[in-house]
């Protein structure tokens, strides 16, 4: 997806990186299902509706990240919780209102961009949601030399799988890669195939944390 050709580089000091596989939800792109769900039932309903006893959007969500088709998601909580139906259908129907640019991290993958550094997203996201509503909405994307869909590939973070595709997009070794993520559970995963890893705390922090293993942030 890549459309501005560059030379990758591919060495780097000793034992540093030498390219970057990046998390894309706040890290590169802001996802706050608050704000999709408040706009169908209202900011208090969806306070309710993520912060449930009876309901854990999380783990159903991540079923949809992981390839379930969302059609069958939502017809599970219909069947399962139908109070919470229409907080899960608000989230389906205005889910582009979730997403945002994460302050900084687009001047960071521009920078790692020009100085030829391969990229490779690696994003735990329905396809079904993924490629109509963010692949052509934000321009970080763009930069990046392929991003690895767990919804398509139907298999996500933290599975092995997932960084051992990432892996074999970048084109280099598993442990010439550094993994970013917001998440420490998902950089343990990374770190324990061999990858260097940073969980992503803000666009600085990073920009830091990439200078520090001899990548040009």
């Amino acid at each position: 997806m890549n459309d501005t050709p560059h030379e990758h580089v591919t060495t780097t000091p000793d034992g540093s990186p030498s390219g970057v596989v990046l998390d894309l939800g706040n890290v590169l792109i802001r996802w706050e299902p608050a704000d999709a769900i408040a706009l169908g039932v209202g900011a208090e309903e969806a306070e309710r509706f993520l912060t449930a006893d009876d309901f854990d959007f999380m783990a159903w969500n991540h079923h949809q990240d992981a390839g379930r088709p969302w059609a069958e998601g939502v017809a599970e909580v219909e069947r399962t919780h139908p109070h919470w139906a229409p907080h899960a259908a608000a989230y389906l129907d205005h889910f582009p209102a979730s997403l945002s640019e994460v302050p900084g991290s687009v001047d960071v993958v521009r920078d790692l961009h020009a100085a030829g550094v391969p990229l490779v997203g690696l994003t735990n996201w329905s396809d079904e949601l993924y490629y109509p509503y963010a692949a052509g909405r934000f321009e970080v994307l763009s930069l990046l030399d392929d991003v690895v869909v767990s919804g398509e590939v139907k298999v996500a973070k933290p599975d092995p799988r997932a960084y051992l595709i990432a892996a074999e997009r970048s084109g280099l070794p598993i442990d010439r890669l550094l993994f970013v993520d917001d998440r420490q559970d998902n950089v343990d995963a990374a770190v324990a195939l061999g990858m260097a890893g940073v969980v992503f705390t803000g666009a600085a922090a990073l920009r830091v944390d990439l200078r520090a293993r001899g990548l040009p942030a």
